[in-house]
């Protein structure tokens, strides 16, 4: 079994301490990165063994051992620092270890990628003083366009949170608005 980037040989009934993971007391969570198993006929993976999976319960979040870092310097400058920390982790107890028929838990879905040009959207970087990071905090704020912009009032322009518009960029808009 492999998590948080190392290695541990379990078997049902294991109770473990690994790095912190968002689960609750009480919640089945299931690892399906298996780099082996074992039994009668041993399975190694190419990395990871396909539809093996094992099963555990979260019994607590805990913290590690205290672990003190002291560090002394000597000579002509006699300085002393101490500093250290508790690790957060998670007690997990393994429930079974299933070799196949493991269900697949949908990965995560990867952020998608804002579309370049999208329909009716002007390229807002165009106005002096707008940046990529500042073009997308007025697309984020409904800003998509020049004409979107030119057509701000006053009040719009001080109900908008994201970004603060500056007038020259409104006047800058309806130039570019036009043609």
């Amino acid at each position: 079994l492999m998590l948080g980037g190392k290695q541990y040989k379990v078997q049902a009934g294991d109770i473990l301490r690994i790095e912190k993971l968002a689960a609750d007391a009480g919640e089945t969570i299931q690892f399906d990165e298996v780099l082996m198993l074992g039994g009668d006929t041993p399975v190694v993976g190419a990395p990871l063994v396909d539809g093996a999976a094992v099963k555990a319960e979260v019994i607590d979040q805990i913290k590690g051992e205290k672990l003190i870092h002291f560090v002394k310097r000597r000579r002509k400058h006699s300085s002393k620092r101490t500093k250290g920390h508790r690790q957060k982790l998670t007690l997990i107890k393994i429930t079974e270890i299933l070799a196949s028929g493991a269900t697949k838990v949908a990965p995560k879905a990867a952020p998608k990628a804002a579309p370049a040009a999208a329909a009716g959207a002007d390229d807002l970087t165009q106005l002096t003083g707008v940046g990529p990071a500042a073009a997308k905090k007025l697309n984020e704020a409904g800003l998509t366009s020049f004409a979107q912009i030119a057509a701000l009032s006053d009040d719009d322009i001080a109900g908008i949170d994201a970004v603060k518009v500056k007038p020259e960029w409104v006047a800058q808009a309806k130039d570019l608005a036009k043609g």
